[in-house]
């Protein structure tokens, strides 16, 4: 594999692998540093059996995060594997920081102008993944319709199939999905471009204190969604929520929609890791419906 890696590097960098050395990343790929002859440093992900498109979707998803100018910085792809079904990808190392005091504020002015990225519908032109789960991005006008039938209706049929979720909670789900409208307010939103997978582990500081994400499930989407995925395994400083609101104002009640945003996350962890996350998935269904 590495004289197929130098060979994509070299044309680009004029220079091979001199080194390498790991750095923490999920539960899913492998990750590296490749360290050049010439010191330019290569961030590399690997897999040795990826879905199919796997890291074709995390290309194109990088490239969708950089449209926004005055957004967070976002890796950019170098080269992936040639292929059928890619089983690495390469990217431009961005070194994680401590986070400066003023951080949270402008990590939600850049939120803010990534979402200010919009399109005519809900959805992508494209399928990609949230994890390694397929994310189905079917497009739609209505963004009810959308988080309904392609989020949370999408994960609650995997876990169906999987034999994750009883009949009992199942039925509710039904319930949940008749009567989204009356939970979730979403008068005036347009589809916005959001990063999809925004908790604590996929964003950090650079070393000049600018926000930077990675390992996006990248969509169309309901912005509240980015927002309510910070909470969900723990949260950002208060100033952060405060910033994005100034910045962007939110319809009013989105502490009351937060958690049910966040059901497709957990109903995606329960579909990944199993059975510990269903008490999650029925304190939140439970939340809307009795």
């Amino acid at each position: 594999m590495k004289d197929e890696v130098n060979s994509l590097l070299e044309p680009l960098y004029g220079a091979k692998i001199e080194s390498s050395f790991s750095v923490q990343g999920g539960s899913i790929n492998q990750t590296q540093v490749l360290v050049l002859s010439n010191g330019v440093q290569v961030f590399m992900k690997q897999n040795s059996n990826p879905p199919t498109d796997f890291f074709l979707a995390e290309a194109k998803g990088l490239r969708l995060l950089n449209q926004a100018k005055k957004g967070p910085r976002i890796p950019k792809p170098i080269a992936i594997q040639s292929g059928p079904r890619p089983t690495f990808l390469l990217m431009e190392y961005i070194k994680s920081f401590s986070e400066d005091k003023n951080f949270a504020e402008r990590f939600a002015q850049s939120l803010s102008e990534l979402h200010r990225v919009s399109q005519e519908s809900f959805g992508l032109d494209h399928n990609n993944f949230i994890g390694s789960t397929p994310q189905q991005n079917q497009m739609e006008k209505d963004g009810l319709v959308f988080f309904r039938d392609h989020r949370i209706d999408f994960q609650r049929k995997l876990a169906r199939e999987n034999g994750l979720l009883p009949i009992s909670t199942d039925k509710k789900i039904d319930s949940l999905c008749d009567n989204l409208a009356s939970f979730l307010n979403v008068t005036g939103e347009s589809p916005a471009l959001v990063h999809g997978d925004l908790w604590s582990g996929n964003y950090f500081s650079d070393s000049k204190g600018k926000p930077c994400m990675f390992d996006p499930a990248a969509y169309y989407g309901l912005r509240e969604t980015d927002l309510a995925m910070t909470e969900l395994f723990g949260r950002l400083p208060q100033r952060f929520y405060d910033a994005y609101q100034e910045s962007f104002p939110m319809n009013p009640g989105y502490q009351e929609r937060k958690d049910l945003y966040n059901l497709y996350h957990l109903l995606n962890h329960l579909n990944l890791f199993g059975s510990s996350y269903l008490s999650s998935v029925q304190q939140v269904i439970n939340r809307y419906i009795n």
